[in-house]
């Protein structure tokens, strides 16, 4: 109820949208998260709308440790309301990897393919009940000076299965089964995928701090 009443205040306000930028290269990351905040007076940019600049070096041993760098870097390079997400694949049966290293599992330069290849290679022989994972998502918004304005995470829990299936993610996507819904998280569509992912839970998280900040600006 508080986030309701925060959004019909700032977007009945005739203040001018804020740029915030969200710190990824890539077109579906960008698309969900830009998605789930398209009802928020803001301007969502990517990387790919800005001059290109050396990678954020990946160092933490978390996946906050490496949202907070990757927003950190991109707001001091361009001086903008930076958000910034790390995520990954967490399977119990290979204690817990690939975790951060999820993009560059198989080595750079990350390729889906490749990184999926690896996986179930990896998994050969080890039974459906003890193919167990969750993808994790941590998410940080940053000021243009680096200051921590909002955080949160999310996780989805499922299956990993050997045989690709949907055509509608990325990432590990067709190969990570959910149960209750029967389908993997390629099966369904951006709106359905938003409403239970871990990148959707971690942004409805943002979101509701954005609105507050939004609120008092």
């Amino acid at each position: 109820m508080r986030l309701k009443v925060n959004l019909n205040r700032i977007m009945s306000s005739d203040k001018p949208k804020i740029t915030i930028l969200i710190a990824t290269g890539n077109k579906g990351k960008f698309n969900e998260i830009a998605a789930e905040l398209s009802d928020l007076p803001l301007k969502c940019i990517s990387l790919k709308d800005l001059p290109a600049v050396p990678e954020c070096e990946e160092t933490g041993n978390t996946f906050m440790e490496n949202a907070v760098q990757k927003a950190r870097y991109y707001s001091q390079r361009f001086k903008l309301y930076t958000l910034a997400d790390d995520s990954g694949l967490e399977v119990d049966a290979l204690g817990g990897r690939p975790g951060v290293y999820s993009a560059r599992y198989a080595g750079e330069p990350c390729d889906d393919k490749t990184n999926n290849e690896k996986l179930i290679k990896e998994l050969t022989g080890v039974p459906s009940e003890k193919r167990t994972a969750r993808f994790k998502c941590a998410m940080v918004l940053v000021d243009p000076d680096g200051k921590i304005l909002a955080d949160g995470e999310g996780v989805i829990e499922g299956i990993i299965i050997d045989v690709a299936r949907g055509e509608n993610g990325f990432g590990y996507d067709p190969h990570f089964f959910v149960p209750e819904l029967g389908k993997t998280t390629a099966e369904i569509s951006r709106e359905e995928k938003n409403k239970i992912s871990h990148r959707g839970k971690a942004t409805r998280k943002l979101k509701y701090q954005i609105a507050n900040i939004l609120s008092q600006i």
